[in-house]
């Protein structure tokens, strides 16, 4: 067992945690605290109810392989020296491209049986974004992100147009079918059993004493980058097949720039996983920045803020957030949320549940 220690603040007490596989660390369960330590990049694969109790070995194994792997993909980017939005990108097309997180291969199918997939993209030097929502056709949609933001003059482009777009600049098309999963299918089959639309959140979430229903799956997850490169820029990502049984061509937060995606050089990186409603009503991701920038708050205090906001209201889940020094926050407030940072000297952390 190899063990970690993150230096608090004087206010703040010492924390200890132990690895549970060789060679990665865990991150702390006071997702809150202050890290003194650099960080360059920070991952999430959704937050949700998510517990070990509910968990195989093999599967709990396969996450934190796939955290793992997309780590590493945008560590490699950055030690190359290559840009942040980079980084953000080859770490989110590794999770896009792995059926365990719902974003790409692995989206969650709508109603009417489709998966329809969004994502975004942000560079904090100049705060140019790019988005796209209700994509099936291409097989990396925060490449589709990307390329909006880069190659046409817009922000921000939906369902046949954005497909229409990601042809005429060349990104690689698949047939719908690729994006179907067993599992996806029999979550949609259970929603559809459900027959209640309200039930079936982002991740799964059950508000106490409202809905009253069992939650059909509790492994979604929307995924997120954000980045620090050797330059000195941040860089924000997110991409997701959305949630199960979504009707009426419905998007969430993560394409939205300032709700669920944002980067400032000025001030932090962030990407929001949870039910996206609240996230957008909240319009958390921006909210985070300007907390830090208008009242001095620190990344650790701006987080929980903007995450408490969204409890309040009854909302849930949970963010990634890296600051323009290097430090990191990842509140949440959820049973679990996948969650991975690696820091500038390639020390690898991961983490799954409170």
């Amino acid at each position: 067992m190899k063990t970690i220690s993150f230096l608090l603040s004087a206010t703040w007490m010492l924390v200890v945690c132990s690895s549970l596989r060789a060679g990665t660390s865990t991150i702390c369960a006071h997702e809150d605290s202050i890290r003194q330590e650099k960080y360059v990049l920070v991952i999430h694969g959704g937050a949700g109810t998510i517990l070990k109790k509910n968990m195989t070995a093999q599967k709990e194994a396969a996450y934190k392989a796939g955290l793992e792997d997309a780590l590493k993909a945008g560590y490699k980017v950055i030690q190359a020296g290559r840009s942040s939005l980079d980084a953000v990108e080859a770490t989110i097309r590794v999770l896009e491209d792995n059926p365990l997180f719902n974003a790409g291969k692995g989206a969650v199918f709508t109603h009417d049986g489709r998966n329809e997939m969004d994502a975004a993209i942000m560079n904090g030097k100049t705060l140019e974004a790019g988005s796209v929502a209700g994509v099936t056709v291409v097989r990396n949609p925060i490449t589709a992100a990307r390329a909006v933001m880069e190659k046409s003059e817009h922000v921000m482009m939906t369902g046949s147009g954005a497909e229409q777009f990601a042809r005429e600049v060349g990104l690689e098309i698949v047939d719908p079918s690729y994006f179907r999963t067993q599992e996806r299918w029999e979550g949609l089959q259970k929603a559809l059993r459900q027959d209640s639309l309200k039930s079936k959140l982002d991740h799964s979430y059950q508000p106490a004493g409202k809905l009253g229903i069992e939650n059909i799956d509790n492994k979604f997850g929307t995924v997120g980058a954000v980045a620090l490169d050797k330059a000195g820029n941040l860089a924000a990502g997110t991409s997701t097949g959305g949630m199960t049984n979504k009707k009426y061509g419905r998007v969430g937060d993560a394409p939205i720039i300032g709700a669920g995606t944002y980067a400032n050089n000025k001030t932090v990186a962030v990407s929001c996983t949870g039910w996206g409603e609240y996230f957008i009503r909240c319009v958390v991701a921006y909210d985070l920045s300007a907390l830090m920038d208008y009242k001095g708050l620190s990344v650790e205090e701006a987080g929980k803020a903007v995450i408490d906001k969204v409890g309040k209201l009854g909302g849930n889940g949970g963010l990634i957030a890296l600051d323009k020094d290097g430090h990191a926050a990842l509140p949440f407030n959820t049973e679990g949320m996948y969650r991975g940072m690696v820091s500038a000297d390639g020390k690898i952390t991961i983490e799954i549940y409170k």
